[in-house]
């Protein structure tokens, strides 16, 4: 359905057309116009009207319709088109979801594509419509001020994930270790977490660097002003950062599993240390008490009057030899 719908005209938000065609070619003629139509998953049938009127690109619709895309920027013929995955981080539930944001850019024309509730694209709006400077830019502007909101986004969420990283490797290297059996399933979980947020961020750097003019045999991006580059890679500098943070939280929670297992390798031979420490002083006393018990009627000691005491002295002896052994030696 479509959420918003309006020309702008040097800055300041004009009015809500009601004909999308008279609207564009409104918009066309007076040069410093533009029409911005904001989308949320909208229908086949939904968005036919939108196609036809600004010729946009049929792989292009088919991907703003099914989403499930990765961040790309495409060229066509009338329009630009750009994937972003905002992402958004639940504190409740430590979990990081990932919406979709399809932007086509044209001739006076901006067409948003929203899935999901990751793209705060209503804020956006508004946070230009106050402040104005931004919108004189036109179609230009408004791509840019969407992509630097979603990355910016992506480094409170890269923030986020570090703080809930650290309280992780404070519980495994706590003195109990990470005992608890629910811990390799919350370091997997947060493997997966750096996992979809990863998704997100790293295909979204050829794009930026794209629009921001860096990198060998890099062509101008129609439709995009030649002077918003420094800012395009402002954004890419921000977004190095935001995937220089995501490629160190997933090496270190690598670690933190690897470091998890090994300590729960450690105690387990320990534990095995310590049950056959105290199976061998159980084994003495029965091995002794085996013997004596059989059936002979001529056996030493067996009709000795100290007998008895004497082999219970035996036993004890024995049991405290083997207890200081395995104690100096760390067993017990």
């Amino acid at each position: 359905m479509i959420v918003d719908c309006a020309i702008y005209r040097d800055g300041e938000r004009a009015e809500e057309p009601e004909d999308l065609s008279d609207a564009l070619a409104q918009a066309r003629a007076q040069g410093d116009s533009f029409l911005w139509i904001g989308l949320y998953e909208p229908t086949e049938r939904e968005f036919a009207l939108v196609t036809e009127e600004f010729a946009l690109h049929p792989l292009a619709v088919e991907d703003a319709l099914k989403a499930h895309q990765r961040p790309r920027l495409e060229v066509y013929d009338d329009s630009l088109f750009m994937v972003l995955k905002p992402v958004n981080y639940e504190p409740n539930s430590d979990t990081v979801t990932a919406g979709e944001l399809m932007v086509f850019l044209g001739d006076s024309f901006v067409v948003t594509v929203r899935h999901g509730e990751g793209a705060p694209l209503n804020a956006i709006r508004r946070h230009m419509e106050e402040q104005h400077e931004m919108l004189k830019h036109g179609p230009t502007g408004v791509l840019y001020a969407i992509t630097d909101s979603v990355v910016d986004h992506y480094l409170e969420v890269a923030t986020e994930l570090g703080t809930d990283l650290e309280e992780l490797e404070a519980e495994v290297f706590s003195p109990s270790g990470g005992g608890s059996r629910n811990t390799a399933s919350r370091i997997y979980t947060f493997k997966r977490q750096v996992l979809e947020f990863r998704r997100a961020t790293v295909p979204l750097a050829a794009p930026t660097t794209r629009l921001a003019g860096q990198g060998p045999n890099v062509t101008p991006v129609p439709f995009v002003q030649d002077k918003a580059r420094p800012f395009f890679r402002d954004v890419t500098d921000h977004l190095m950062r935001v995937n220089e943070s995501v490629e160190s939280l997933d090496r270190l929670v690598s670690d933190i599993l690897s470091a998890h297992l090994a300590q729960m390798s450690v105690r387990q031979n320990d534990d095995m240390r310590k049950i056959s420490a105290w199976a061998a002083m159980a084994a003495i006393p029965t091995l002794i008490a085996g013997i004596y018990g059989m059936n002979f009627g001529h056996m030493p000691e067996l009709h000795w009057l100290y007998g008895y005491p004497a082999v219970i002295a035996l036993m004890a002896a024995l049991e405290v030899l083997l207890y200081c052994m395995f104690k100096r030696r760390g067993w017990l």
